[in-house]
């Protein structure tokens, strides 16, 4: 339940704090004074999405600090609006995602509100309201039939889009085959033209490459002086002392490295002088065969490892085009398949949702007659779609008939203003028991009635609020009689600014408020004896 809520410079409200008790609290106030801003700022700690035009004017930001009890632990949830737009969420100190403040708040409390009216007379909400009723049976049928769908959507995707291109099959088939044999012929290897760009680099340059490795060699090698003769010579000269000195044993050792260095490439020149051949006829083909890996680089990809996947990708089109009837019969097979099990899971929901829906219109009914529709009749309709979607292979629809002889028809149709109010209190009291939220807000629950049918709807409160936390607006005396614990909003001007305040009643003043409900802002002795008197008929009448 809700213990406590702080509102500082939010909207109208510079400063305020409210203790909220077990029981029916009721809020009241005049139209404009601000009833309707504490309910958006409760909201907001409940974690509605924060808007900056939230801030007071002339304040950096809005802070809404609510403190409570969920499943037996203390829980404090701030949201903090700035002036620029920045919005912060704590719970319990900690900053928190707007995501997880909402899921924690979802089990705290509930707001009602004009929405909630409009949404019951939409019947994309009716099985919405079906499915939860009995949640604990329903949920895992709806989470099985999920997959299946999914499942059944995925093979059936694939079979269409093969139907689908059917007839582009047989124009691609011919070009298919020939681009793979044109690829297939080329007998292409991964890396071959950066190797034949190099050996055509050096066909074109053969006979200077030659005459500069035939120099080096010839420089290491020819002669009696030559560079390889004199170092071992050298070398030699060295090793002859090395004895006398440690020095000269480390020189010599350096000197032996660079001359067995020295022999390694002139081993290597003399391999690569032997190696390098020109022939017109080489180059050529090597040419030519470049030429031929660019024109199918120009047609099939930049590298030949992309022209490569492009083949694997049109052999694997032309096997699917080629063995079409075949694919086209097994993507059936395992469609039909696919929407056999959907079809099972479908019904096992179906069921599942008659069910519930029986024992929902009981309840609902039940619930209707305790609030003055004393001849209503109400049944929740089943029809089957054309085709199955991803809620099921139902479509439901509430039907409602208020007075006796009347047929049933849907809510958009028969009821008005105060009667949808009434149903949404009577479907507020039956999610609230099975959600089991301790928390149930009000605003506006009382548009559209007056009258008897404002007590009944008060006494319904006052019922409700037995299992449950009620914050209640109400603008009816009737409402505000069944009340434990009373509050009024009320507006205050200075020469500058505008402030709304909230005050919490005490006996006498309660009386002095449901007075000015029921006579206006002047209060007589009149009006008050009516206001004790109704507010004892209706605690004579809950108890």
């Amino acid at each position: 339940m809700i213990n406590h809520i702080r509102i500082e410079n939010f909207a109208i409200i510079e400063n305020t704090e409210i203790d909220f008790e077990e029981g029916l609290n009721i809020i009241t106030g005049e139209t404009g004074s601000g009833k309707s801003i504490v309910i958006e700022a409760i909201s907001l700690a409940l974690g509605s999405r924060a808007d900056s035009t939230f801030v007071r004017h002339g304040a950096s930001k809005a802070v809404v600090q609510l403190a409570g009890e969920l499943d037996g632990e203390d829980i404090v949830i701030t949201r903090e609006v700035s002036a620029a737009g920045k919005n912060l969420c704590k719970r319990n100190g900690q900053l928190v995602t707007l995501g997880e403040l909402s899921e924690t708040c979802r089990r705290l409390a509930d707001i009602h509100g004009q929405y909630d009216n409009q949404s019951l007379l939409n019947p994309d909400n009716h099985i919405k309201l079906v499915d939860s009723f009995h949640g604990d049976t329903i949920l895992p049928l709806k989470e099985s039939f999920s997959a299946a769908y999914t499942d059944y959507q995925a093979v059936k995707s694939k079979l269409n889009k093969l139907l689908s291109m059917e007839q582009d099959n047989l124009k691609k088939l011919d070009f298919y085959r020939f681009e793979q044999t044109e690829i297939e012929n080329a007998h292409l290897m991964p890396g071959e033209d950066e190797v034949l760009a190099e050996r055509v680099s050096i066909l074109q340059n053969s006979e200077k490459i030659f005459a500069a490795i035939e120099t080096s060699y010839r420089l290491l090698n020819s002669g009696e002086y030559s560079a390889l003769s004199s170092l071992g010579t050298g070398l030699h000269a060295l090793q002859d002392i090395t004895s006398y000195s440690k020095d000269i044993q480390a020189l010599s050792e350096e000197f032996a490295d660079i001359y067995y260095r020295l022999e390694d490439l002139s081993s290597d020149l003399r391999k690569i002088r032997e190696e390098v051949t020109f022939t017109p006829d080489e180059l050529d083909d090597a040419i030519s065969r470049l030429s031929l890996i660019d024109g199918l680089k120009k047609k099939y990809g930049s590298t030949i490892e992309e022209i490569l996947a492009y083949y694997d990708k049109i052999s694997e089109e032309l096997n699917q085009i080629e063995n079409f009837d075949d694919v086209k019969a097994q993507l059936e097979t395992e469609t039909a398949k696919a929407y056999e099990a959907l079809s099972a899971k479908a019904a096992l929901l179906s069921e599942a949702r008659k069910s519930s829906a029986r024992e929902l219109e009981t309840a609902i009914e039940q619930e209707l007659h305790d609030l003055n529709f004393n001849s209503a009749k109400l049944s929740i309709d089943f029809r089957i779609p054309e085709t199955i979607g991803p809620d099921g292979n139902d479509t439901v629809e509430i039907l409602i008939s208020t007075n006796k002889g009347e047929p049933l028809k849907p809510l958009v149709k028969v009821a008005s203003g105060g009667e949808i109010s009434r149903m949404m209190l009577a479907i507020k009291n039956i999610t609230g028991t099975y959600d089991r939220i301790p928390t149930m807000i009000f605003d506006e629950i009382d548009a559209g009635i007056s009258g008897i049918t404002a007590s009944i709807v008060g006494r319904k409160l006052h019922q409700i609020a037995k299992d449950h936390q009620i914050i209640c607006i109400t603008h009816l005396p009737q409402i505000a009689a069944s009340g434990d614990t009373h509050y009024r909003i009320f507006k205050e001007e200075t020469e500058n600014s505008t402030f709304t305040t909230v005050q919490r009643l005490s006996e006498d003043e309660t009386v002095d408020e449901i007075a000015r409900l029921l006579g206006g802002e002047n209060i007589t002795e009149t009006t008050r004896k009516s206001a004790i008197e109704l507010m004892e008929l209706t605690k004579k009448k809950i108890q």
